[in-house]
């Protein structure tokens, strides 16, 4: 260690990687747009079920839609994992069991249910372009449309990484059905009738919308409502 170096205690750190809901070191960090608190994600939703507000500074997230203002922290996320020792790994693990107590299928095992192939396919310069989530968890999903003024997408089956948002299927599905990825503000995405948050992660919605239920994860798609 040279003369410009210094350790630091992790217990010094904690307050700013720990959930101040759970007391644990932050999963899934998510951070508050209007105050940038964060917590786990987990955490907060539940917390956001009966509440608008921020669970540390009380302020009101929106009125009736908090869950549509706040965002998954992956810069946060990976500051935890490099800083606590072994914890990255122990969460996969707990990931893994969790999937195996309730009998779901772990999705990263879940089979292509995709009618095309998955091939690499040449850019513009010849050279191929590598697809960068290959190895991430993957989750099947079926996309049905729930309204009759929007068109039905040739394929409803797709599989992505297990980190895609709702946002990313939004702007996939806008520029499926109305021509323009830029509208993707125009489409709300549901599970089971409920409206999914733009942040919320496919792992997310998946564990938490769809526990005992069979592979494809069901989602609808329809135009934005505003209330």
């Amino acid at each position: 260690m040279t003369s410009m170096e210094r350790r630091i205690k992790l217990k010094t750190l904690n307050s700013h990687i720990t959930c101040k809901i759970c007391r644990g070191y932050l999963v899934d960090a998510t951070t508050v747009t209007e105050c940038l608190h964060t917590f786990c994600k987990s955490c907060l939703v539940k917390h956001l079920e009966e509440n608008n507000t921020c669970p540390t500074c009380t302020i009101v997230i929106h009125q009736s839609h908090p869950l549509q203002y706040i965002s998954f922290d992956r810069t946060m996320q990976d500051i935890v994992y490099k800083l606590v020792p072994g914890f990255q790994e122990n969460e996969i693990k707990r990931e893994k069991e969790f999937y195996r107590l309730r009998d779901l299928p772990y999705p990263k095992d879940i089979p292509n249910l995709g009618s095309e192939a998955e091939t690499e396919k040449p850019s513009a310069n010849g050279v191929p372009e590598c697809d960068y989530h290959r190895m991430d968890e993957q989750v099947n999903i079926g996309l049905e449309c729930a309204a009759s003024n929007l068109k039905t997408l040739k394929r409803r089956f797709v599989r992505v990484s297990s980190h895609a948002t709702i946002t990313h299927l939004k702007k996939f599905i806008a520029k499926k059905v109305l021509d323009g990825i830029e509208k993707y503000r125009d489409i709300d995405i549901l599970c089971n009738d409920e409206l999914l948050g733009k942040d919320h992660t496919l792992k997310f919605v998946y564990v938490t919308r769809w526990r005992f239920r069979d592979p494809p994860l069901k989602l609808q798609y329809r135009p934005r409502i505003d209330i």
